[in-house]
């Protein structure tokens, strides 16, 4: 006799992650890497491209988050305040609300931290200056060397900025992981992770906007890359 089939009680496996989203994700954290070890090494030719291909990832993520799938728009992840301390309360509280699709309300607003950043990283870095003026962005000859050491200075700034986003994204990677019992990682990974039936899986995006998506990304990185010097 066979044994029968025990339902799991989390739930069916079903997507909330897109592949535009998880390409973004996963490439980003290669390319800030790159980004983060050739400026401490001096590679700057190299710090240049790494930067030029975190531009054109930003606009595609800029992009996707305004036409791309339910979890990936900013629409649907950026909440305001009334729901942003609701959720902090029910973590304090050690209870589990309403199953989430995506971001909840508090992880929405750190991946806009985490974009912000980023995007005040690349745009002072367009314009920034080297103590001698040798090493610049590829936009610097547009601003004076006063402005050009500002943006440098920012540019510097902005990356504290995001080694504390990182952390605390971490941070909360391993409580979830720990505590609450959900693999964020897995899920970026595959896309999938276990729902209730009665909450709705993600719905998919045009293929159309992620093809202009990567086109804009692409296009952004071929003339930042050009104008820096890379190719």
């Amino acid at each position: 006799m066979t044994t029968p089939k025990v339902a799991d009680p989390r739930g069916e496996r079903a997507p909330v992650w897109d592949i535009g989203v998880r390409l973004f994700h996963w490439s980003l954290l290669v390319l800030v890497i790159i980004a983060w070890r050739t400026a401490e090494t001096r590679a700057l030719s190299l710090h240049r491209l790494a930067g030029s291909g975190v531009a054109g990832l930003l606009v595609f993520r800029l992009w996707w988050g305004i036409f791309g799938s339910r979890t990936a728009r900013f629409s649907s992840f950026l909440k305001g305040p009334r729901a942003v301390l609701a959720y902090g309360r029910q973590l304090l509280s050690g209870q589990k609300g309403p199953p989430e699709t995506g971001h909840n309300p508090m992880g929405g607003w750190s991946v806009a931290a985490l974009l912000l950043s980023l995007v005040a990283i690349t745009v002072f870095g367009l314009f920034a200056v080297d103590t001698d003026g040798l090493e610049s962005g590829p936009l610097s000859s547009l601003v004076d060397f006063d402005t050009g050491r500002l943006a440098s200075h920012l540019h510097a700034l902005a990356f504290d900025a995001l080694e504390i986003l990182v952390a605390l994204h971490l941070l909360a990677i391993l409580f979830y992981g720990f505590v609450r019992r959900e693999d964020l990682v897995a899920a970026m990974i595959t896309g999938k992770k276990r729902l209730p039936a009665e909450v709705a899986p993600n719905t998919p995006g045009s293929p159309l906007h992620l093809a202009i998506a990567a086109g804009l990304g692409l296009l952004v990185f071929a003339v930042i890359a050009h104008f820096s010097g890379a190719f």
